[in-house]
């Protein structure tokens, strides 16, 4: 089976958590938290590590891995996104084309203008007894927390 791999990353500070406010013109617009693909012969870590320098100007130091969010793509392939936490980083915050970046209270996050799917994959980055999001492409993109 194909899979195609991508990355999230909740970064963390205190109360609050790094989001990016992802324009319309790339085709999941919303906040949502910094990520993106991971290239041929990439580790998974260090892929997370790239994108969000990439679009945040910060680097992670030590992200931990905290779940995994998959479906079934229409050409029978598995989209996986790893899911990452990490309180530990460096550098000046700064946004990029994919998106404004700006700090933001976690209790809010239910109320911003979240990317599709952000809702239900905030539940398994803030549940420490969830670990992965699966949407059932056969039964309607069910969702399924486990």
């Amino acid at each position: 089976m194909k899979a195609e791999l991508g990355n999230l990353c909740m970064v963390c500070s205190g109360s609050q958590v790094l989001v990016q406010n992802r324009p319309a013109a790339h085709g999941w617009s919303g906040i949502a938290f910094p990520g993106g693909h991971i290239e041929p012969g990439e580790s998974i870590t260090d892929s997370v590590i790239r994108e969000v320098f990439e679009e945040t100007g910060l680097t992670l130091h030590e992200p931990k891995l905290c779940g995994v969010k998959d479906w079934m793509q229409e050409d029978g392939s598995r989209y996986i996104v790893f899911l990452y936490k990490c309180s530990d980083y460096s550098g000046e915050l700064k946004s990029s084309e994919e998106g404004e970046v700006f700090w933001a209270e976690r209790d809010s996050l239910p109320g911003m203008n979240l990317s599709s799917g952000m809702k239900e994959t905030i539940e398994v980055f803030f549940e420490d007894s969830l670990s992965e999001l699966y949407y059932d492409t056969d039964n309607d993109w069910k969702i399924n927390l486990k």
